[in-house]
């Protein structure tokens, strides 16, 4: 036997409370233990233990046995110079003083973040597009922020207005639930404009999930859900203060400015803030109409947070106003204002949310959240003679509850309520009449459990329900459920099956028909929109010399129960609103791979086909205005110093 003190010449060393020593007997023997104030737990030799702790003083020394074919002790520590002693004799004190190490020199690794990844983790099909991909246009709002996205269109639903909307399986925008940090936004009345609420440098990423989602934001996702999250003040990387100018030939100038303040250890706020305005009315073909409406908008928001050890709360306060004017630049070379066709809309819109949340036991993901948001949306449009205003106001609420009996076994259960009221003032023909009025309510309170199985991340699944009921459309019910399947870590598996539920306001959500001389018939007694919607997606990561070839390909399928049909097609001076009768469906299929051929250099290829048909009036027909097949092939290139970056 031979007793042994370690020792450390570095000062700072001895503050380390507890040390990792590597002792190995040179030929055969390996000795590892832990050496701390408390003394060392355990040595093993070749895998089996031959110190116990009874043996280990109090100040830390300890005793190994000697092999009698073993002469050379070597001690080592990481940050110090190993030291090899010569063992003479069995019974033998050692002192033995580490000297420092050669200190190494700092390595940065650097990696580029893609533009858009495939979330493996997720049990869901989702994408998510990063602040790289949102860079590509630093002017940008959510409505140019998916030119390079092969999975949403984003396009015209009327020229004269600049209203858009989001393609998504095939199916209009409001099939797909629009969500802002989780908390369901631009509904309704905010519609038709809202993808330019958004400005492209407040955004931190978006996620857009395919398909049925889950059930935790609601019911109404049908073709999938998109979801932005913006700066937020308490990460540690967020800006202090950022801005930046555009201006285009066009006379559209632009302005965004955002600020940071940390004040404490807690506490941070930031205030961002938004400004445009289209200068110039364009008329390109000379038919006396502008091609793009001028608008001027003014967009704030101020968000606060405050991050505890177990409570974390977040508000946030926004408010933005905005005019677009089109129609007629000019009437037959003679100006006369009065005659001449004009489109008006101006909007005031104000939203408040806060986020509060009590976390019970951080290693289980245990915690209590609360949500809270309320909008109010106005506005006044005149189209001609024709006029459409609406004061909109939202309140939601959701209650949710979350927790992870172990690694494999995860559940989540909630409440929620949402209220939507509509204060409507319209005339729907060209006269002076006066405006009819209506007023819309509707209020949803609901309740949902979701429960997650994950095997040891091969399989997993998702299942959840809520039951919601509507003072409008009484009691229903929605199923969703997710399966992942990994066999291996280059190919990802997944299935998903749900339902889901939208009520249409009809005039809200596509008052910017108004601005057409179509006539506008709206049937009795529309139902509750309802749909199945199916999907299959396989993904894979190929390793090819060095680097890795992503291929995705899916397949979704999503069947209408219930819809409310946009007729525009069946009279020409008509546009109709009445229930389906028949069957309404889309079938997609996309296949898309991304491969970097070299550094700094990725291309991505990507192929749709969709097969979208509707009945109108006893007639099954293909959907109007969707094409049957998308091709699209974009490149990227980022200089070694990251300073310029290219996009094709």
């Amino acid at each position: 036997m031979f007793p042994v003190n370690s020792a450390e010449r570095a000062p700072a060393a001895r503050g380390i409370r507890r040390k990792i020593i590597k002792i190995l007997l040179l030929v055969e023997w390996c000795f590892i233990g832990e050496n701390s104030k408390e003394g060392i737990t355990s040595f093993y030799v070749v895998g089996e233990e031959v110190m116990k702790k009874e043996i280990i003083k109090e100040d830390g020394s300890f005793s190994i046995t000697k092999p009698s074919k073993s002469h050379m002790l070597i001690v080592s520590f990481i940050g110090f110079q190993n030291d090899t002693i010569h063992v003479s004799s069995k019974n033998q004190q050692l002192d033995i003083v580490l000297r420092d190490g050669v200190e190494l020199n700092e390595v940065n690794i650097v990696t580029r973040k893609l533009g858009t990844m495939k979330l493996r983790s997720s049990v869901m099909n989702e994408d998510m597009i990063s602040s790289a991909e949102l860079s590509r246009a630093a002017c940008c709002n959510l409505g140019e922020s998916f030119v390079t996205n092969p999975s949403v269109d984003v396009s015209y639903s009327d020229a004269a207005t600049g209203a858009k909307q989001i393609k998504l399986l095939g199916l209009s925008g409001t099939y797909v639930q629009m969500l802002t940090e989780n908390i369901p936004n631009y509904r309704g009345a905010a519609a038709p404009y809202g993808l330019g609420y958004v400005p492209g440098p407040w955004m931190q990423s978006i996620q857009v999930s395919k398909g049925t989602s889950s059930v935790k934001n609601g019911y109404e996702a049908i073709t999938g859900q998109i979801n932005v999250e913006f700066k937020k003040p308490q990460l540690p990387e967020a800006d202090w203060v950022s801005a930046n100018l555009f201006a285009s030939t066009t006379n559209r100038y632009e302005a965004n400015a955002d600020a940071t303040l940390k004040l404490s250890k807690r506490w941070s706020t930031s205030l961002l803030a938004h400004y445009e305005n289209e200068t110039k009315a364009h008329d390109g073909n000379d038919d006396g109409f502008v091609d793009i409406p001028q608008v001027e908008q003014y967009n704030v928001w101020n968000r606060w947070a405050y991050m505890g050890d177990h409570y974390v709360f977040q508000a946030g306060i926004k408010a933005l106003s905005e005019t677009r004017t089109s129609g007629q630049a000019n009437h037959g070379g003679t100006m006369h204002s009065g005659d001449l066709y004009k489109v008006g809309i101006d909007t005031e819109r104000y939203e408040f949310f806060t986020k509060n949340a009590y976390i019970f036991n951080k290693e289980k993901n245990t915690n209590l959240a609360l949500i809270l948001s309320t909008t109010l949306h106005n506005q006044d449009a005149t189209y001609g003679r024709k006029l459409y205003n609406v004061d909109q106001t939202n309140v939601y609420a959701s209650l949710m509850f979350e927790t992870e009996f172990n690694p494999q076994n995860s559940f989540s259960a909630g409440l929620s309520f949402n209220y939507d009221a509509y204060d409507q003032h319209y005339r729907l023909e060209n006269t002076t009449d006066n405006p009819l009025k209506a007023f819309e309510k509707e209020a949803v309170p609901g309740a949902y459990v979701q429960y997650t199985l994950n095997l040891n991340d091969k399989w997993m699944v998702m299942a959840g329900l809520r039951g919601d009921y509507s003072n409008e459309h009484g009691f229903f019910v929605t199923p969703r459920a997710h399966l992942k399947y990994n066999p291996n870590d280059y190919v990802n598996f997944r299935l998903s099956a749900g339902k889901g539920y939208r009520t249409n306001h009809v005039l809200a959500e596509n008052n910017y028909l108004l601005s057409s001389s179509r006539k506008v018939e709206i049937a009795k007694n529309l139902d509750m929109e309802e749909a199945w919607n199916y999907g299959a997606s396989v993904s894979t990561y190929i390793p090819i010399f060095g680097k890795t070839l992503n291929v995705n390909a899916e397949y979704y399928y999503t069947d209408f129960l219930k819809q409310v049909i946009v007729d525009m097609d069946s009279n020409p001076h008509e546009v109709a609103f009445y229930n389906l009768d028949g069957r309404s469906y889309s079938h997609v299929f996309q296949v898309e791979a991304s491969y970097p051929f070299f550094k700094g250099f990725t291309l991505t290829g990507a192929y749709r086909l969709t097969d979208a048909k509707t009945t109108y009036k006893g007639e099954r027909m293909e959907k109007p205005l969707t094409s049957k097949y998308k091709g699209l092939l974009t490149a990227s290139y980022q200089t070694p110093t990251g300073i310029w970056i290219l996009y094709v």
